[in-house]
């Protein structure tokens, strides 16, 4: 939002500062899932369910795949805090998961 004022001094114009008001939006990060040799498709996508509880069935199996297919998986983008706290989850329970800032 931009507010632009002017007053009259002495017969001139005075054109007071502009104020810009402007709403930062915080950098999102990505929580992902690396493949390994040792967990079960069915524990990844439990696993995964617990974690991060919004992702439905089929999420957590499209992510599972695309981890086993491709060796990295999306998990989740969110703000800073949730991707650090879904990684060390994800870590806690066996998985292999880092985050990166989004591009």
């Amino acid at each position: 939002m931009v507010e632009n004022s002017s007053r009259m001094t002495d017969g001139a114009a005075v054109l007071d500062k502009q104020t810009q008001r402007e709403r930062k939006i915080s950098p999102r990060y990505k929580v992902l899932l690396h493949n390994d040799p040792v967990n079960s498709m069915d524990y990844v996508v439990k696993t995964l369910r617990q974690v991060v509880p919004q992702l439905s069935e089929q999420d957590a199996i499209s992510i599972m795949l695309e981890t086993h297919n491709t060796g990295i998986g999306l998990v989740i983008t969110c703000d800073i805090e949730p991707a650090e706290f879904y990684s060390e989850s994800l870590r806690s329970k066996g998985l292999t998961s880092t985050i990166e800032k989004e591009s």
